[in-house]
């Protein structure tokens, strides 16, 4: 059987039984899944034979690249040795407890316990619970109120995506659940106006302090942020946002959770994405870039001033999974943290390849079709526009990133649309010359987008 017709048969088979994820079922079915068959390093391979640079690590997660034998093999001896066992019921395992350790070592000085979980979402619905019975214990079960921001994505079970601010996401299953008000999100170029990025940042972190004091902060439990806004297009706040934020939930006595399932584990050049903005968190949610994407897990942080009153207070934590600290997974991610610190690649985004790539990347925004082009460590955004001086969208209707989504796998690079922005996340082994293969795709993409918006009569 020729790859082409093996292509056409795993579409046929898929189509008949798989229901993919954020997906239009219909829609992906009348024209086939891509299908990608095998990775190394920072590209894929398709079951057509094309080479594809992985700009997005997967789905923000393959931090230390595609196809490492380290984890696999640690892994297969973790499974080997022990398969799985639960950590319920007074029980424990080595793989969980030297995971453990070294998390302690590798985030900021206040964490120093951690709840294990399968992925982000289960991390931030653990939160939620945790918080609340945190607050509880302190004799003030009326901080039960939960602060997020508009435009923010935490996950898809039903507190994480109540959590999140996507009206798609909440016209379905009644969502959100009671409990959780929205802020304004951060984002300059869309919302900023006359504004400057840091009269900007004061204003939308002045909103959000209003919007909390007129809740009443005695109500509030807690406000959940990631320090860069991922699956909502990269939204990089002005540097005055999350300074003002932090000291007012201080100031207020609220629990602070930085979102860090895409900005931890190296993203932003720190080990995590609160060290790069400078706030100090009472949780962390923690998933992807833990085990690299290589086995599925999550994790929750928690501050010694939490865990102090769970731990000192509490009774029983009625809450858990079946794979918390599954062995598999706690293998993985101690694999990962030793790659990253053996081959110090948070020192290579910070130092070496992050700042390369910026240099390349923030060019694209002299392109007559780029609004603006952001980046910081090796997370970055570019957001299509009409009209530059009026920093003016496109039409829902034209797609337009899902065009350039399009154009974008069929000149060998992957890139994500989130409406008319395109979002990168590279492994954190990028090297300078993939820099420049990733910058010269991206390139030409926009061109190709451009030539297509310009035909269309989508110009301004």
């Amino acid at each position: 059987m020729s790859i082409l017709n093996n292509t056409r048969e795993l579409q046929r088979i898929d189509a008949a039984h798989h229901l993919h994820p954020f997906t239009n079922t219909r829609e992906l079915n009348g024209r086939g899944a891509r299908i990608i068959t095998s990775a190394k390093g920072v590209y894929l391979n398709d079951a057509d034979g094309n080479r594809i640079l992985d700009g997005m690590s997967g789905l923000w997660c393959v931090n230390v690249g595609h196809g490492r034998k380290e984890i696999v093999s640690a892994v297969a001896n973790q499974m080997e040795q022990l398969t799985f066992y639960n950590t319920f019921f007074n029980t424990t395992h080595p793989p969980v407890i030297e995971l453990s350790r070294l998390l302690s070592e590798v985030t900021p000085p206040q964490f120093n316990y951690f709840h294990f979980t399968g992925s982000g979402s289960d991390s931030n619905d653990t939160i939620f619970r945790m918080a609340r019975y945190y607050w509880e214990l302190e004799g003030k079960p009326e901080k039960s109120i939960f602060i997020s921001r508009r435009g923010a994505y935490h996950g898809s079970t039903v507190v994480a995506a109540s959590f999140g601010g996507f009206n798609s996401m909440h016209k379905q299953g009644g969502l959100p659940i009671d409990g959780i008000y929205h802020a304004p999100s951060p984002d300059w170029w869309s919302n900023g106006g006359d504004l400057s990025p840091e009269e900007f940042g004061r204003k939308v972190a002045a909103q959000t302090l209003a919007l909390i004091d007129g809740i009443g902060a005695h109500r509030i439990a807690a406000m959940i942020g990631e320090p860069i806004m991922g699956a909502g297009g990269v939204i990089i706040p002005p540097k005055t946002y999350w300074p003002i934020i932090a000291q007012g939930l201080k100031e207020r006595d609220i629990l602070f959770i930085s979102d860090e399932v895409i900005c931890g584990f190296g993203r932003t050049g720190q080990w995590f994405g609160c060290e790069f903005m400078g706030t100090e968190p009472d949780f962390m949610t923690m998933a992807k870039g833990i085990t690299s994407g290589y086995v599925p897990m999550g994790a929750v942080a928690v501050s010694d001033r939490v865990a102090k009153v769970l731990i000192e207070k509490g009774d029983e934590f009625t809450h858990g999974y079946t794979y918390s600290g599954h062995p598999a997974a706690c293998a993985a991610s101690i694999a990962t943290i030793g790659i990253m610190r053996s081959e110090k690649l948070v020192e290579h985004v910070r130092e070496d390849v992050g700042p390369y790539l910026k240099e390349k990347w923030l060019t694209l925004a002299d392109h007559p079709m780029v609004g603006e082009a952001v980046m910081e460590g090796l997370i970055g955004a570019f957001q299509f526009t009409s009209n530059k001086s009026a920093r003016a969208g496109f039409p829902e209707a034209a797609k337009i990133g899902f065009t350039a989504r399009e154009h974008s796998f069929q000149n060998g690079l992957v890139m994500r649309a989130v409406g008319d922005r395109m979002v990168i996340a590279p492994p954190l082994t990028l090297t300078r010359a993939e820099a420049d293969d990733l910058v010269e795709k991206a390139a030409r993409v926009t061109d190709l987008t451009y030539a297509y918006a310009k035909k269309q009569g989508l110009m301004a």
